[in-house]
């Protein structure tokens, strides 16, 4: 039998860049739908394409559907509604402080979806791994600089609304990586895209319910804004199954930490689409993730 538990890596490259433009995205979106608009966006246009990549799937896969069980389902709502916490506090902070940055203070998180991921789903972590984890989320912090020394001129608030981001993000990564485990059939890419549609179907509903309910004219504009929401909800979807390969291979903090490639896809379109230039503290915090993350690697696919 093939062992593709590789198939890790460039699936979590691809998720990186994918992400990092959807984020762009996402930012637009903000100015016209607010942070709540831009947060459903990835969810209500992304859903689609997950049905679609699934109908794909399980197409070509000769073997039944995975079933739903209990365990399934409250890993699934767990890290669905903290995805979607997370999701706002990153889009909050983006309206007040520099893209790369506040992409830099949300990839904070691969040392806590370790430690979670080692308490709840018993997700082994060596020394070296844990050493590489924590010099590429020093290179992050190095990236994002001094907020504290800053206070006074509003910088605290998105940093601290990106740090609590990336705890949510580890929280839905547990999460997510816990509902796939808990399949009882199915391939790793049947288990992926399954989970995939579970989770942005879950979102969907929770979201479009309480705009239903609490902002129809917010809903109605996030329709009205399909022609860019809806390069949000692919890019979403496909990044989303790129992370979702990666659970299915791998500890949820492998994926993660390698995921800090993100922040370079980051730096990438912030000169491109938003005119900011890297400092040589970011330069040194990119250097930092580059040494941690191919540590990583090396170590994991030995």
């Amino acid at each position: 039998m093939t062992d593709w538990t590789w198939l890790w890596i460039p699936a979590t490259l691809v998720a990186c860049a994918a992400q990092a433009g959807r984020n762009a995205v996402q930012r637009s979106l903000t100015t016209t739908l607010g942070t709540l608009g831009a947060t459903q966006v990835r969810f209500l246009f992304g859903f689609p394409f997950a049905l679609l990549f699934l109908a794909i799937v399980l197409a070509v896969d000769s073997g039944p559907a995975p079933g739903v069980n209990a365990e399934f389902l409250l890993y699934v709502v767990g890290g669905a509604v903290a995805q979607i916490t997370a999701t706002a506090l990153m889009l909050a902070a983006m309206r007040e402080r520099s893209f790369v940055v506040v992409i830099a203070w949300t990839k904070t998180e691969p040392i806590q979806v370790a430690l979670f991921g080692f308490a709840v789903l018993g997700d082994p972590l060596s020394l070296i791994s844990v050493v590489a984890i924590i010099i590429a989320t020093l290179g992050v912090v190095l990236m994002s600089g001094n907020p504290a020394s800053a206070a006074g001129r509003g910088s605290l608030r998105p940093a601290l609304f990106g740090l609590i981001s990336g705890a949510f993000f580890a929280l839905s990564a547990i999460g997510f990586r816990g509902a796939i485990l808990a399949l009882d059939s199915g391939g790793f890419f049947v288990q992926a895209t399954w989970t995939l549609a579970w989770s942005l179907g879950v979102q969907t509903l929770i979201l479009a319910t309480w705009m239903i309910l609490c902002n129809r004219p917010l809903l109605a504009a996030c329709m009205a804004a399909w022609r860019t929401s809806i390069w949000g909800g692919f890019l979403g979807a496909t990044a989303s199954q790129g992370w979702f390969i990666g659970f299915a291979l791998t500890a949820a903090a492998n994926v993660r930490t390698l995921g800090l490639a993100e922040v370079l896809f980051a730096q990438i379109l912030s000169r491109r689409l938003f005119s900011h230039n890297a400092s040589r503290r970011e330069i040194l915090g990119i250097t930092l993730i580059v040494i941690g993350v191919g540590v990583l690697v090396a170590t994991t696919a030995k």
